[in-house]
């Protein structure tokens, strides 16, 4: 996020400049918007995967992608040891003006210290980018792990996306696995730098697990194909 035009809106929500909220789209899919008040919800606006993951939450506890801390601020609330991270530096500093107590920009490859649970929420498996880099973020995230530790991680079966009128299903089969998509965010006319983002089906999650020594449990799943997945050794 070149711009950080994600950190920039949430800095202009919490500012009190509402005016426009952020539009996404996808290679495979038309313009869509993401209201910025979603971004700071409470609890009891959460989905039931999030709700759940945050229920299991324990321990010296890692949130990926912190975003405006929603999360973060739940489970310091209830008195766990929160640290948050995330690449956006807009999104950390509304992160500590929330209140975070512990809020840190910084790449999930680059985090040195261990925890007990592990949390990567709101299509957690975006992160990791592509199918191909999948075994590099399980591996670091299994050696950021204390004994008995946990990640928590949710995403989306998007099959469904591909599915026509019949039934059936379309795909490239030279385009690479289905769930790795190009990410487009705009908001107030400007346009972000592309990223990717991947969406995983739970078989192919556990397979990548199971290829470095990880066990994948699911744990929940939501409305919509989407699940959420408990990662141990």
């Amino acid at each position: 996020m070149k711009k950080d035009l994600f950190g920039k809106a949430l800095l202009d929500f919490y500012n009190g400049n509402t005016s426009e909220d952020i539009i996404t789209s996808t290679n495979i899919s038309e313009e869509d918007t993401l209201p910025l008040d979603y971004l700071f919800r409470d609890y009891t606006e959460m989905p039931k995967i999030e709700k759940e993951a945050l229920k299991l939450a324990k321990g010296h506890i890692l949130d990926v992608g912190c975003g405006a801390g929603s999360h973060s601020l739940y489970l310091q609330a209830k008195g766990e040891n929160v640290k948050a991270i995330d690449l956006s530096k807009g999104a950390i500093e509304v992160c500590k003006k929330r209140g975070v107590l512990n809020a840190e920009l910084l790449p999930i490859l680059e985090e040195k210290e261990t925890f007990d649970t592990i949390l990567l929420l709101m299509n957690g498996t975006g992160i990791f980018q592509t199918l191909k880099a999948l075994p590099e973020y399980l591996t670091h995230l299994k050696n950021l792990l204390n004994t008995n530790g946990q990640i928590l991680i949710d995403s989306t079966d998007i099959k469904y996306m591909y599915e026509d009128e019949d039934g059936g299903f379309w795909q490239d089969l030279n385009s690479g696995y289905y769930g790795e998509l190009d990410y487009f965010l705009k908001y107030k006319d400007e346009e972000e730098s592309p990223m990717k983002w991947l969406y995983l089906d739970f078989s192919t999650l556990v397979i990548a697990c199971a290829s470095v020594g990880l066990n994948c449990e699911k744990v929940a799943e939501g409305e919509h194909f989407d699940y959420l997945a408990k990662l141990y050794i």
